[in-house]
């Protein structure tokens, strides 16, 4: 399976006057805004690393997701929450040809850390010999930075803080999440059991 961004997040919507603030950066010099490049970096990195250790999308963008075939033919777990809306679920077969699935034949079922596709009327249709599925969703808790929750928004400004202030580590870091990162994420994480049932 293969999930890829087809929005990225916007320039605006990253908090890089919190991460000054954060990292006490002076303000109102003629260069103040020359590290917003770097900070920006560190951002997203920060926020790439924690969506990927939790499951969840923090800023709301659109994804795409390619599978081989559905986990069942009634429901199909996503790989993000919280899932806001799903754009497009469309069957390719073995030469590329695509069928659009209507969208009053599915529906979402919201759900903290396994959102799901759920058939309705009927089963999803079944997958072409060497074929596969692309489902096209909306992902992230908001648009806008202050409305991510908090313990996500503090993590998020801490790890791109440590990445900032090592920047120049050559490699005497321990690796891995910082404690305090770890601990306010930790609610968020994605639980598995039974091999992950049916996600």
């Amino acid at each position: 399976m293969f999930l890829t961004e087809v929005t990225t997040i916007p320039t605006l919507s990253l908090p890089v006057q919190g991460l000054k603030d954060h990292l006490r950066l002076g303000s109102g010099f003629a260069d103040a805004d020359l590290q917003n490049g770097l900070l920006e970096a560190y951002l997203r990195a920060a926020i790439a690393a924690i969506e990927g250790r939790i499951g969840k999308a923090l800023i709301a963008r659109q994804f795409r997701w390619l599978i081989e075939d559905w986990r069942s033919l009634s429901e199909q777990a996503l790989p993000l929450a919280p899932v806001n809306s799903v754009a497009s679920v469309t069957l390719f077969d073995a030469a590329g040809a695509s069928t659009l699935i209507a969208a009053s034949r599915y529906a979402v079922m919201p759900d903290t850390h396994r959102p799901r596709l759920v058939a309705r009327g009927t089963l999803f249709p079944t997958v072409p010999q060497d074929g596969k599925i692309e489902i096209v969703f909306d992902a992230g808790f908001d648009a806008l930075w202050a409305n991510i929750p908090a313990d996500l928004q503090q993590a998020a400004l801490l790890l791109a803080a440590g990445y900032y202030e090592n920047r120049h580590d050559a490699g005497t870091h321990p690796a891995g999440l910082p404690k305090q990162v770890q601990v306010l994420i930790e609610r968020w994480r994605t639980v598995r059991v039974l091999g992950g049932g049916a996600a």
